[in-house]
């Protein structure tokens, strides 16, 4: 991690990842990027449902590729690069026909490595083959959850699952929240562990930075005025009041089970992820 000179109060506490030891261009290639425009919050019909986005710096979106169908073709990693669009390292892959996509790299990957996409493909770091291939004990991200439906599991900077067991046309995996799921053995994932691993030990160090990041500010409950939350009112500082914790629609949280007991996928969880004390 990078740390400054505390020439302020904010620099003081700032860190910051090291980007110069990681990565070889600062510019994207043209052809896998377009402008867009962020959802900040908001649904189709222009209401928040997520508080606290907006604003922030522009940003210019690199076409990542998650589908991987270009198989038994080697491709080299050209270039590592950042994406402000993800918390992980992206890297211009060059197929052998000269093809170019924008990839989610592991961390032990150097500009000049080759990764292919195979079910007879190695367990080296970035290869790519479906789930009944692979051992248990090994490490894995980009992970389908339906055949040829592309990454969806595993993307997020210094994420893994690991291979827990294969059986019965499924492979369990023990997921980053330490949930083990069951996923169809046809599908396909990436060997190795997402780059970036130190993401989570950054700190802003002041508001400003959390602003050009796109986070707007979050105002405490019991500072609101009653008709705003349940939380709210009371002469100078206060209690919540209620027996237990709420949102500012008065719906219970901390310790309610939110998960619907019929969901589709239950049948896919072999064991729950550890919550509260527990975990």
């Amino acid at each position: 991690m990078k740390t400054y000179k505390p020439t302020s109060k904010s620099r003081r506490q700032m860190t910051n990842v090291n980007y110069r030891d990681f990565l070889t261009r600062s510019s994207p290639t043209k052809s896998l990027t377009y402008g867009f425009r962020r959802a900040v919050g908001r649904n189709s019909a222009g209401r928040i449902t997520m508080r606290h986005k907006g604003s922030g710096h522009k940003r210019l979106y690199r076409d990542v590729d998650f589908l991987y169908n270009k198989k038994d073709i080697p491709a080299k990693i050209k270039t590592i690069e950042y994406d402000p669009n993800r918390s992980a390292f992206i890297g211009l892959a060059v197929y052998k026909d000269g093809e170019k996509r924008y990839v989610v790299i592991p961390k032990s990957v150097k500009a000049g490595d080759t990764f292919i996409v195979s079910a007879k493909a190695s367990l080296s770091a970035g290869n790519r083959l479906p789930l009944k291939n692979i051992p248990v004990g090994t490490f894995v991200y980009n992970i389908e959850i339906k055949p040829m439906g592309g990454a969806k599991i595993g993307r997020s900077a210094g994420i893994f699952a690991q291979v827990v067991a294969n059986a019965d046309g499924y492979t369990n995996l023990k997921m980053p929240s330490s949930e083990v799921r069951k996923i169809n053995e046809e599908c396909w994932a990436s060997v190795g562990t997402v780059s970036n691993e130190e993401h989570h030990l950054e700190n802003y160090g002041k508001a400003g930075r959390s602003r050009w990041k796109g986070i707007r500010p979050t105002v405490r409950g019991t500072a609101m005025n009653p008709v705003d939350h349940p939380y709210g009112g009371g002469e100078g500082r206060q209690g919540r009041g209620t027996k237990r914790p709420k949102t500012m629609w008065g719906k219970v949280t901390g310790g309610r089970k939110t998960r619907h007991p019929k969901k589709y996928s239950n049948v896919f969880m072999v064991s729950r992820r550890k919550t509260g004390k527990n975990k």
